[in-house]
């Protein structure tokens, strides 16, 4: 038995060394079959392309909008804004900022049907008050923003399914001044 293992011992060892020996020569990998080595050669496959996808922005300027691809989320019944928020909401003070055509605001916040009418109009204008809050903290003139709470006046979907509740309850920017070509000025 030690005779084998000594053996077995000499002969990975004798593998190792020729391992080392062919690399070290520069001669490219080495396999091995059985107990001889030989090399490898031929071309290896090439690393797979990598494409990137474009990446979108999550804020545009889009007719008399912001419009934004996320929602902006805040606490449950609150108008605590999550910090999940905090990036989408920097990104609409850059784009407010880069673009100073845009002289006027309308932060809105709307609900949807559920609950009490009056609690969702009292909440949707805290939300929106906040998110204008949190763009004045961040460097966008407050004359540049008013808020306003819409509650569930103007849905965009269907509040008798959850799926149109929640994309009812949102916050949208609307551009006052100037306003959208064809548009008065208020």
């Amino acid at each position: 038995m030690t005779k084998l293992i000594r053996s077995h011992a000499r002969v990975t060892m004798t593998g190792a060394m020729s391992c080392l020996l062919f690399f070290a020569a520069g001669c490219g990998p080495v396999a091995f079959q059985g107990q001889k080595a030989f090399a490898v050669t031929g071309n290896s496959a090439p690393a797979p392309a990598t494409v990137e996808a474009p990446v979108r922005a999550k804020v545009a300027v889009s007719g008399n909008k912001i419009t934004i691809d996320e929602k902006v989320q805040f606490a449950h019944d609150k108008a605590t804004i999550l910090e999940a928020s905090f990036g989408l909401l920097n990104e609409v003070v850059k784009v407010i900022k880069d673009n100073t055509q845009i002289k006027k605001i309308l932060v809105e916040g709307h609900a949807s049907s559920e609950g009490d009418k009056n609690h969702n109009l009292k909440l949707s204008d805290e939300r929106a008050h906040s998110v204008m809050d949190y763009l004045v903290a961040h460097g966008v003139p407050k004359d540049h923003l008013s808020a306003k709470g819409f509650g569930s006046s103007d849905p965009i979907a269907d509040n008798n399914t959850e799926d149109g509740r929640e994309k009812n309850r949102r916050v949208e920017f609307t551009i006052v001044d100037p306003p959208a070509s064809g548009e008065a000025k208020k």
